[in-house]
């Protein structure tokens, strides 16, 4: 396999840091390729020699978020843990996630408005793909809890999707404008307490 030029990845990964930080920030539509560009400091024709399109682009970065995101989750959905310690270690490692790739987190979980431009449903359709799959994992965690009897019977799904949303809620407080921000260490603790919280009620009495 012919390997990459030095010079052309050079470009293609100041372009992907450049719109990483716009495309967390604001609507795809918002954003013009010359500031993508001027960001970069390379030539706008890099963007279409590269990825074709804005979109194309952006789309690069969705993938990249993603990729990022599920490097984090293998670390919690590991086989020597329990299915509760599963869910335990994911809160761990999302936030470690939102604290240390916080474009990336902001990305996946407040995702801007994509816009009306011609791939945007293409890509809203992948973002959503993808993130079922990240909480597919969790939705198997708390499934194989239920069948070895360490979790009452649940709707796995719908538990997920509660566990998911309510994460994110929490680290969305490193964000607050006001005496109701938290930092990474009363974050922690927030999300130590969910999960005490979690085992608690899922749980099998």
């Amino acid at each position: 396999m012919k390997a990459r030029d030095p010079r052309r990845q050079r470009t293609i990964d100041a372009l992907l840091a450049a719109a990483e930080e716009v495309f967390a920030a604001r609507p795809v539509e918002e954003v013009t390729v010359e500031e993508i560009a001027e960001r970069a400091g390379v030539a706008v024709g890099s963007i279409y020699n590269s990825f074709g399109s804005k979109a194309g682009l952006h789309a690069a970065v969705i993938d990249r978020a993603l990729d990022v995101d599920r490097e984090y989750m293998d670390r919690a959905y590991t086989p020597e843990r329990s299915p509760v310690d599963q869910l335990r270690a994911a809160a761990e490692q999302y936030l470690r996630f939102a604290m240390e790739q916080p474009q990336f987190f902001r990305m996946l979980a407040f995702p801007a408005p994509l816009g009306n431009y011609a791939a945007a449903a293409e890509t809203a359709a992948r973002l959503a793909r993808r993130v079922d799959e990240q909480n597919a994992r969790m939705t198997a965690a708390i499934e194989r809890g239920v069948a070895d009897g360490t979790i009452r019977p649940v709707d796995a799904r719908r538990a997920a999707t509660v566990l998911w949303a309510s994460w994110n809620g929490v680290i969305s407080l490193a964000w607050r404008p006001d005496d109701l921000r938290e930092d990474e260490q009363g974050l922690a603790e927030l999300l130590s307490l969910a999960a005490d919280l979690v085992s608690w009620g899922l749980r099998r009495a």
